[in-house]
């Protein structure tokens, strides 16, 4: 039976192009369903005496034709029966409804014209309503049962992925129906799980409820052969969320998961928003939401300049000031293909459409005078964001000149003309790794920090530390992708090693704040949630991957590079804002003069190229510095 039943939906769907039946075919079976409730009518009606309904069956033609019209005037047949649903039920409601009026008011006219006439050509009203009740549930049972069909029989035989869906509330009956509703969907339901014990043992569309004891488990799993679980429960906390999550990893299935409420297009979840869990989702802190007051009103109708704005960083913070409604934002840059990937980007952004006249991209290095001073001359910024920095550092240790150069002298040369043209606000991005550095990328901000500290007048310069940020360019997170997709290892410094870690976003929307409520002289600290031991993370991502076979090897510590990362220095505190997430930190504070000084002995030193120099002079700047390169720590005081 089974067999039939299948080679019959290949007949009626797979014969025909993208499996739609021709619209005639619809049209042809509405119409069969009309004279067949009408037979169906007389016979409920005169089921004791049928010879009595006689006079019935002689106006049967005319019931059809009205119909038909009425068919043809709301297309019921013009949707795919496939994908029946409220509409087009609302189209059969009409169509009969609208048939039966005109039946009844036309028999009505006819009457008061001609009694005769109107008994020889019309039923009796009864029949018209029978028949009128009994069409319109048929054509709806026939659209759901091929529905039913196809879903059930012919879309499921091809290879489906068996799905577990954790979930069995709001999120979880609108994720069934979308897979039904999805030819293209791979997944097939076979049950579900839910933290409720009052769902427990129920059921959804004839699949089974269960509870977390009993479906996660390694014996339900290999019982029902289970491949993937969906979490379907969008407003989970993030706790429950990873604890979940966690629980699928362990139980060696692929974990996938529908978006929140918020993200569903038009009130409707589709199969492509059904996402891989990522590395974020398993790092057990809750992601940082700020306010938008603050930020309006420092970059509404200003001039905002961004440098780096190519990078991880920078993009971001240029996204989300284009929500700001800045009166131009200058993009700047020295790589020249990220930046025209991201100027592709923003001019092909659907919600910057309207905008796009405000964008300016320009490319140069922020060390160049001409230039610089060119851009500051014709755009004239109010605010500046400078993300353009060497952040690399094993590449820093390596190209010391390079990093003063960029890092300090970039830094100065762009602080330097915002004084110059009169710039109201200064944000610098720096990073944790300028607390009591041990390498000469984080000396290098560090240096940029303190002379932008000393830097105070009508510009306010404020400096942000933050710690890795995830999928940024270099860090750890695309380079462990990398590697799993090469097929391993992944490589660890070392087994201790820790990092705090937050996304690009929740960054991006702290400087924002910071730099919004920062008034000069400023250095924000963020909240960067707990540590991140680096190994824990590697086999997070290996078997997010299911790659159990890539091994994680150690390699040692790189030259500058630390254990554990620092917010604070050691003889740093730090002040509560308003905010929870920033914190103010308070640093000593150098002189202007006492700071020129220092700037003009670190440049005699960096023109000699002699990188013992120049970090030697970087040591006499800054005291903490007690580098873990072997060649520069006989340096170290």
């Amino acid at each position: 039976m089974y067999r039939l039943i299948i080679r019959f939906c290949n007949f009626i769907f797979g014969k025909h192009k993208s499996n739609t039946l021709p619209r005639y075919w619809i049209l042809a079976v509405d119409m069969a369903i009309v004279v067949i409730a009408y037979v169906i009518a007389i016979f409920m009606l005169y089921f004791k005496d049928i010879s009595a309904s006689t006079f019935d069956w002689s106006r049967i033609w005319l019931v059809p034709v009205v119909y038909l019209i009425a068919f043809l005037l709301t297309k019921t047949y013009d949707g795919m029966l496939r994908y029946s649903g409220f509409n087009d039920i609302r189209k059969i409601f009409y169509a009969c409804t609208g048939a039966l009026s005109f039946l009844i008011i036309s028999k009505l006219v006819v009457r008061q014209i001609s009694p005769t006439l109107a008994t020889n050509l019309y039923p009796r009203y009864v029949t018209i309503i029978y028949h009128y009740l009994i069409t319109m549930v048929m054509m709806t049972l026939m659209r759901f049962i091929i529905r039913r069909l196809y879903n059930e029989v012919y879309k499921n035989t091809g290879d489906k992925l068996n799905t577990l869906v954790y979930g069995a509330g709001d999120g979880g009956t609108m994720l069934m129906r979308t897979l039904n509703q999805d030819t293209t969907s791979k997944f097939k339901i076979r049950a579900f799980v839910d933290d409720d014990p009052k769902r427990a043992k129920s059921q959804i569309n004839t699949i089974k409820v269960y509870s977390p004891k009993e479906a996660m488990t390694p014996e339900f799993i290999e019982k029902f052969d289970i491949d993937v679980m969906i979490v379907a429960i969008p407003s989970l906390t993030e706790e429950r969320r990873k604890e979940i999550i966690e629980q699928g990893m362990a139980l060696n299935i692929v974990v996938k998961a529908i978006p929140s409420f918020d993200k569903w297009v038009d009130g409707k979840l589709s199969t492509n928003q059904i996402q891989d869990i990522k590395i974020e989702d398993l790092l057990g802190r809750k992601p940082i939401i700020l306010g938008k007051s603050n930020v309006i009103r420092e970059i509404n109708g200003k001039v905002v300049l961004v440098t780096g704005a190519a990078g991880s960083i920078g993009s971001e913070i240029c996204r989300q000031l284009m929500h700001y409604n800045p009166a131009k934002l200058i993009m700047l840059d020295q790589a020249e293909s990220p930046m025209y990937d991201f100027q592709f980007e923003m001019n092909n952004t659907e919600d910057f459409k309207e905008i796009r006249d405000r964008m300016a991209f320009v490319i140069t290095n922020v060390k160049d005078p001409i230039r610089m001073r060119e851009v500051f001359e014709e755009y004239r910024p109010q605010v500046v964001f400078h993300a353009a920095a060497y952040k690399h550092v094993p590449f820093m240790e390596e190209n010391a000149y390079e990093a003063v150069f960029v890092n300090v002298f970039g830094t100065k040369l762009v602080a330097d003309l915002a004084i110059e043209y009169g710039v109201e606000k200064f944000v610098m991005i720096s990073t944790d790794k300028a607390v009591n550095p041990t390498n000469v990328m984080g000396a290098t901000k560090r240096i940029a920090e303190i002379y932008t500290q000393s830097r105070q007048g009508k510009t306010k310069f404020i400096t942000t530390r933050f710690g890795n940020v995830l999928g940024s360019n270099g860090s750890v997170v695309p380079l462990f992708r990398k590697q799993i997709a090469q097929g391993g290892p992944i490589t660890v410094t070392d087994r201790r090693i820790t990092r705090y870690f937050m996304t690009i976003p929740e960054a991006c929307s702290l400087v924002l704040e910071a730099g919004s409520i920062g008034d000069g002289g400023d250095i924000f600290v963020f909240y960067m949630g707990e540590k991140v031991r680096i190994w824990d993370l590697a086999e997070k991502m290996r078997k997010l991957a299911h790659r159990p076979d890539v091994e994680i090897i150690e390699t040692g510590l790189r030259p500058g590079e630390k254990l554990y990362e620092e917010v604070l220095a050691n003889e740093e505190n730090t002040i509560k804002t308003d905010n929870e997430k920033i914190m103010h930190a308070v640093v000593r504070r150098y002189e202007a003069a006492e700071v020129d000084a220092m700037m003009d002995r670190l440049y005699e030193q960096l023109v000699t190229c002699d990188a013992m120099k120049i970090v030697a002079q970087m040591k006499a700047i800054v005291p903490e510095f007690k580098s873990n390169n072997s060649v520069f720590s006989t340096l170290d005081n």
